[in-house]
């Protein structure tokens, strides 16, 4: 699957009902959604969640230390954190632990996989 895909395309080839081409007929996402199996009005209410904003950080590792010690860290300072390499990192949702991952280069940016869900304890 790629990434370029909308929504719809991806639930269209998943459900494998064709939705692809009634959308592309001029339908739109509605006509689509009723031929997948009637599902508009559930469609319309998940849609109406994709703009909210959540908070997603990638913990590479963690340190103690005094705060006499992080005042004279500096430009080029190393702090060792908990972690070694190969170690699958922590990906946190709004404050969350949702997934282990672990890091990788794109391009000239740095990137996360992740390579296991974590299941809620609640």
């Amino acid at each position: 699957m790629s990434e370029d895909k909308g929504f719809e395309e991806l639930q269209a080839e998943e459900q494998g009902s064709g939705g692809e081409a009634d959308a592309a007929s001029g339908g739109g996402e509605l006509q689509a959604a009723a031929a997948a199996g009637g599902e508009t009005e559930g469609m319309t209410a998940l849609s109406a969640v994709y703009d909210i904003p959540v908070q997603v950080a990638a913990v590479l590792g963690k340190a103690t230390m005094p705060i006499g010690q992080l005042l004279r860290l500096g430009r080029g300072a190393v702090v060792e954190l908990d972690r070694k390499v190969g170690e699958p990192i922590d990906i946190y949702v709004n404050n969350r632990l949702v997934a282990r991952g672990e890091v990788l280069v794109v391009d000239d940016h740095l990137g996360i996989t992740m390579t296991e869900i974590v299941k809620s304890e609640q």
